[in-house]
């Protein structure tokens, strides 16, 4: 009659063990999804007038239309592939999404427009707050 009781024990054990374990292997398995901030400085006279500066290294346009200045971020909102820019705005290389130069979504898989940065202006400067 003890063998029962031995094996389920062992069970429970081993559930339980189970359970504390999981949140230290997630903590390995589980890309983390946090990204630093930080401050990316572009001098006014690098971005054209209506036009578009890409600095392909931190994954960003940052776009002139008229005196309104505002940033992207190039990672699609469908899977995270780097976008490219076309003449019609931004395209997805990889599942075929397509932006509007301002990032709204023309066409899916993606269902959210790209990233909006935040922009300030200082004197001759544009500062970018970036998110990776």
């Amino acid at each position: 009659m003890e063998k029962p009781h031995k094996g389920r024990r062992k069970l429970i054990k081993t559930l339980v063990l189970g359970m504390v374990s999981l949140p230290v292997l997630g903590k390995f398995l589980i890309p983390r999804t946090q990204r630093k901030k930080g401050i990316f400085r572009v001098k006014k006279t690098d971005i054209p007038g209506n036009g578009a500066r890409v600095f392909g290294e931190k994954k960003i346009a940052v776009i002139q239309d008229g005196r309104n200045v505002y940033a992207l971020n190039l990672t699609c909102t469908h899977l995270g592939c780097t976008v490219n820019t076309t003449p019609k705005g931004f395209a997805c290389p990889c599942h075929g999404s397509e932006f509007t130069p301002r990032g709204d979504v023309v066409k899916g898989p993606a269902d959210r427009s790209l990233e909006k940065l935040s922009v300030e202006e200082q004197a001759d400067d544009i500062l970018i707050m970036t998110t990776s």
